[in-house]
């Protein structure tokens, strides 16, 4: 176990170089020597951990979208209310996203288009680990009685739909607003949903 922590602190300090490098240059005129220096390693070493420059670069966001999921496992598993739950999962996945890249000039597809392929594949998975955290929340709230719908992977694939638009993929962050506002946007939107979710009997 000793020999992993290490490796596991090199990998962190090669993506959060890269962090600061696609702020700093975009993914185009960023290179593999670029990140060894500002991480301050060499270039071998980077490739030791990752067999190109748009590796890393897609590492970096699984890295985002990993921390994410385990904030959201941490509110699915809380006490609240399953529509309190909801409502927070929904708030989470737009804010976190967005403070991950808010130093980013551009919008994540304009700053890696040319990995789109890539990324549009790992998103979808993205979405559907996310949709199978939402739909047991779903579930436990319509066995308790606060929900009423039929299915809940269904539906929470509807609940991420309804706020994709606010994620920084199209837009950039300032593009999307300050987040203050674009907080009050996505509760509108959770708010909005999860009315219609609550059963009759609330």
């Amino acid at each position: 176990m000793a020999a992993i922590a290490p490796k596991e602190a090199v990998k962190d300090s090669i993506l959060d170089a890269t962090d600061r490098l696609l702020a700093r240059f975009g993914y185009r005129k960023m290179t593999v020597e670029d990140i060894a220096a500002e991480a301050g390693i060499g270039k071998g070493t980077v490739y030791l951990h990752f067999n190109s420059k748009e590796e890393v670069v897609l590492s970096h966001i699984d890295r985002i979208v990993h921390r994410l999921k385990d904030r959201l496992w941490a509110i699915a598993s809380s006490n609240e209310p399953a529509a309190e739950r909801l409502r927070l999962m929904l708030l989470t996945r737009v804010l976190f996203r967005f403070d991950s890249i808010q130093h980013y000039t551009q919008s994540l597809n304009d700053l890696l288009a040319v990995l789109r392929p890539g990324l549009l594949s790992r998103r979808a998975q993205y979405f559907e680990t996310e949709a199978q955290i939402f739909a047991e929340v779903l579930s436990e709230g319509r066995q308790k009685g606060e929900f009423s719908f039929e299915h809940a992977q269904t539906t929470a694939h509807a609940l991420l739909q309804a706020t994709n638009g606010l994620l920084p993929y199209s837009l950039s962050t300032s593009e999307l607003g300050e987040r203050m506002e674009v907080e009050q946007r996505t509760s509108d939107v959770a708010n909005l949903m999860l009315h219609g979710l609550l059963s009759r009997r609330n």
